[in-house]
């Protein structure tokens, strides 16, 4: 069972949010525009709830984009609620006094996180409502609309850049040195700098943890290209604690007091090279009490010849966990010789509960069978897909240096 101190969610001031606040600050003091972009999973909606609980839920008013509404009501509502107004009585009534009820509570930034979700009306809905601010009640705000973007994309730019003159005016607005800002993400060295605050975190549970010795190597995974597409080189925190969450996990339900190299490696090939796998759930599912199995871990590290030939990412290998120069030396690992299994059938064959039209659009030929996590080919045999009886995999003890090359598929499966 996993201890609840691996869901209980919380905030570390990171590299990250120190410079993410820091401009949220400014805008709010300086009452100032700004785009602010950052990737996804970087932790924006995480350092604006923290500077909302420390500036006061009124004096900084952040809420988020409405989705699939793109109507200003949608958008007045959200504003409403977070100044725990009622939503009581027509809009064409409400409208005029939101900004009343602003200047009264003293609110003095606005924040509008995934502001890539705005709509035209979302945008001239706010710059209506801070004009009126200014000519009625002399009460300018600062305004922040932050989004999701990545590399060189810059979210509402293209809307900004029109030539109506409701446009221009609002792009007048932003901040003449800063207009649109992007808050890069962690480096190796601030990545060890997080590792050092969880080990402190965890100390409940692992005394001894010293999780800086892989900071290097957790850098290196996690800036690969499924995770780091622009090639940035700069890790996010999403990724980060899902990587070490995973593998203090697994080391907390085996019962060790130190995380093993082997443990981290595995949790980044899952993360890395098998995140969007396919994987058939039959049976009874996945136990909430579960253990992971150290042979389902040996199944998931090792290729199948199938695999390595299909699937355009076959070459691509993560490199084992080597501690840096600031931790432990790893321990030395024995290389397991292997030790193959009588092959016999599988029992598992049937019907799969997959749409036909939507697995031939995806173009995933490979599928693991859920008894012994064998790879073939499902194909359509009229509307449905069967997976023919087989062979059973023969189990065998991954090779740490060779056991990276993995197909990728897009989508998870639930089969009968």
């Amino acid at each position: 069972m996993s201890h609840p101190l691996f869901r209980k969610e919380m905030f570390i001031e990171t590299a990250f949010e120190r410079r993410f606040q820091a401009m949220l600050r400014s805008a709010w003091h300086k009452q100032s525009w700004h785009v602010i972009v950052a990737d996804p999973g970087a932790g924006k909606t995480m350092g604006i709830r923290d500077l909302v609980r420390t500036a006061g839920a009124k004096v900084v008013l952040a809420v988020t984009a409405p989705k699939n509404n793109e109507e200003e009501l949608a958008l007045g509502n959200q504003l409403f609620s977070a100044l725990g107004l009622p939503l009581r009585g027509r809009w064409s009534d409400r409208k005029p006094k939101l900004m009343g009820y602003l200047h009264q509570y003293g609110t003095q930034c606005l924040i509008i996180d995934d502001a890539h979700d705005l709509s035209l009306e979302h945008l001239m809905f706010i710059k209506e409502l801070t004009d009126q601010g200014r000519l009625q009640y002399d009460h300018p705000l600062g305004l922040c609309l932050v989004a999701a973007g990545r590399g060189n994309t810059i979210p509402l730019k293209e809307t900004l850049d029109l030539p109506d003159p409701t446009w221009l005016q609002f792009r007048r607005r932003l901040d003449k040195l800063e207009p649109f800002c992007q808050i890069a993400g962690h480096t190796s060295e601030e990545v060890r700098e997080i590792l050092a605050t969880l080990e402190t975190v965890y100390q409940p549970l692992f005394p001894h943890l010293n999780l800086r010795q892989w900071g290097g190597s957790i850098s290196t995974w996690l800036t690969q290209p499924v995770l780091d597409p622009t090639h940035s080189g700069r890790v996010t925190m999403d990724y980060l604690m899902k990587l070490v969450t995973t593998a203090l996990e697994w080391t907390y339900q085996a019962g060790d007091t130190e995380m093993k190299a082997e443990t981290l490696e595995k949790a980044a090939e899952l993360l890395v090279l098998r995140r969007d796998t396919l994987r058939i759930i039959d049976g009874a599912g996945p136990s909430v009490a579960a253990l992971p199995s150290e042979s389902t871990g040996q199944e998931q590290a090792s290729g199948t010849e199938a695999e390595q030939v299909s699937s355009p990412h076959a070459q691509q290998k993560i490199p084992p966990a080597v501690p840096t120069a600031q931790g432990e030396h790893a321990r030395s690992r024995k290389t397991a010789a292997a030790q193959p299994t009588i092959s016999t059938k599988c029992t598992f064959s049937g019907v799969v509960s997959i749409d036909c039209k939507r697995f031939l659009a995806r173009g995933v030929p490979l599928v693991e069978c859920p008894d012994c996590a064998a790879t073939r080919t499902l194909k359509p045999h009229g509307e449905v897909l069967r997976f023919k009886s087989h062979d059973k995999r023969k189990t065998r003890t991954p090779n740490t240096g060779q056991r990276w090359a993995r197909g990728e598929t897009d989508w998870d499966v639930v089969g009968g």
